[in-house]
């Protein structure tokens, strides 16, 4: 019984076993494609603000909202996954889903976009979507690991961040293309 208790509580004292070099990549590849959402939204946002029409002169008013978003949904999110425990899902699994789900939707919504309100509110919800996904993953690789694994997790978790904020460079030159 007390078993059950320290584990449900997030206390279990048992040694995680090593991480194999897969296992590492596995669980850092959810940080890729966190990067990737957020490099489209740095590289393309600007020009769907302008082709709706907004002036070169306010797109900094436009882009205070991504730091703001931030501001306020990372230590909010930080504190729920914290406390937050699913049976199935664990502890931070459902702001992983539920981030995906909402950013995957704005991602699509936004270059839609019909007037420029819509556009900066896409830019909130995707925003806000990626800090829901990566605040909790910023803790569950290093969570996750064993101790003797945390050496080779951290750097396998930068190298996929660097990678995705080359690998969006070419989408809006595909989806102008046909290729997409």
């Amino acid at each position: 019984m007390a078993t059950s208790v320290a584990a449900s509580s997030g206390t279990d004292t048992r040694p995680k076993p090593r991480l194999s070099f897969w296992q590492i990549w596995n669980m850092s590849f959810g940080f890729l494609g966190i990067q990737f959402g957020f490099e489209l939204q740095n590289n393309n946002i600007s020009r769907i603000f302008e082709t709706l029409g907004a002036n070169k002169d306010d797109i900094p008013i436009l882009w205070i909202a991504a730091p703001l978003t931030g501001l306020v949904v990372q230590p909010i999110i930080g504190y729920f996954s914290d406390r937050t425990w699913h049976p199935y899902w664990g502890r931070r699994r459902p702001f992983f889903l539920i981030g995906a789900i909402l950013a995957t939707l704005a991602l699509f919504i936004m270059p839609n976009s019909s007037v420029l309100w819509m556009a900066g509110s896409m830019l909130w919800i995707l925003d806000a979507s990626i800090n829901i996904s990566m605040e909790p993953f910023r803790a569950f690789v290093g969570i996750s690991c064993p101790v003797s694994s945390v050496p080779a997790a951290l750097p396998c978790r930068a190298s996929s961040s660097a990678w995705a904020r080359s690998l969006p460079q070419p989408c809006p030159g595909f989806s102008t293309t046909g290729f997409i």
